[in-house]
């Protein structure tokens, strides 16, 4: 291999690298202002998290708005528990 084939490879190394870096940039710079406007056309979203808490380690509530109704959920150590619709938050009765 003489010099001007290592000139060469490392040119070309050079090259890819900053190809590489430049798509990065643009990533960096231009991406979450197109996510933002793609997630902005699909419309209002139905569901959305209002409030997390931690319970410990391995529980948390979850306040969680869907349709304008806000319920609870408890997540964790591999299940989840869901308030039943109608329940009064104070008391825990259904209604």
């Amino acid at each position: 291999m003489d010099f001007l084939d290592l000139f060469r490879a490392i040119f070309a190394l050079a090259i890819t690298l900053g190809i590489i870096g430049l798509a990065a940039w643009g990533a960096r710079r231009y991406a979450p202002s197109l996510l933002a406007r793609l997630s902005a056309e699909r419309g209002e979203k139905r569901m959305k998290v209002v409030e997390t808490l931690m319970l410990d380690p391995a529980r948390r509530l979850v306040l969680v708005s869907i349709d304008g109704e806000e319920r609870v959920l408890m997540l964790g150590e591999g299940r989840e528990l869901i308030e039943p619709r109608g329940a009064d938050p104070v008391s825990g009765a259904v209604k």
